[in-house]
């Protein structure tokens, strides 16, 4: 779901800045390929680009332990729990004149400061695609995640490159589940016998 989730938003933004008059200039990648990338003369899907990169994932600690279990016909089915992840996503203006960059940035902030609930209902995306085809009813939060000047300048050193114009965003609560039954049980239907009322001597 973290790639379904990575492109739904591509697409919401890329809308969403067609719509106010700029280029779609989205795209899935990782910032930290920015220099090879520059030096490959084949490849220029980030030039002059807003580049989007998963830089994080951190699991929700407060609904780790909970119990993960179905009813069906009469027979409980456990699960493994559901893990519910939030992502930490980085927009990366590379774009070859500053002032593109900054607007874009600009409008990206717009576009979440408008929308911060992503449901099936919501969003708009391309359903026909069938590296979409697994994606069913998806519910998420995105909010503005402010770095310190040092937590900033360690990603930027961690991506190996200079830093550019950029909003970071936090991503709540993407499921991940895997459809594997660990064990089944029946169900609990009434209980049987007598309670004996003890006799006061």
């Amino acid at each position: 779901m973290i790639f379904e989730v990575i492109q739904i938003i591509s697409e919401q933004v890329n809308n969403y800045l067609e719509e106010v008059g700029l280029e779609k200039s989205v795209v899935p990648e990782n910032i930290a390929f920015l220099e090879s990338r520059n030096e490959d003369s084949d490849s220029t899907s980030i030039k002059d680009s807003v580049v989007l990169t998963l830089i994080n994932l951190a699991e929700e600690a407060t609904l780790k332990n909970f119990p993960n279990h179905t009813i069906d016909n009469a027979k409980t089915i456990y699960k493994n729990g559901i893990i519910n992840l939030n992502l930490y996503i980085l927009f990366s203006a590379n774009r070859d004149i500053y002032v593109n960059s900054l607007m874009d940035i600009s409008k990206i902030i717009e576009f979440f400061q408008g929308k911060k609930l992503f449901t099936q209902a919501n969003t708009i995306y391309n359903r026909n695609s069938s590296a979409m085809s697994n994606v069913d009813n998806f519910r998420f939060t995105v909010e503005l995640y402010t770095p310190t000047f040092e937590e900033l300048n360690y990603i930027w050193g961690t991506l190996g490159g200079k830093q550019l114009p950029s909003a970071l965003y936090k991503l709540s609560m993407i499921q991940i589940e895997r459809n594997i039954t660990q064990a089944e049980g029946q169900l609990i239907g009434e209980f049987t016998g007598v309670t004996k009322r003890k006799e006061q001597s």
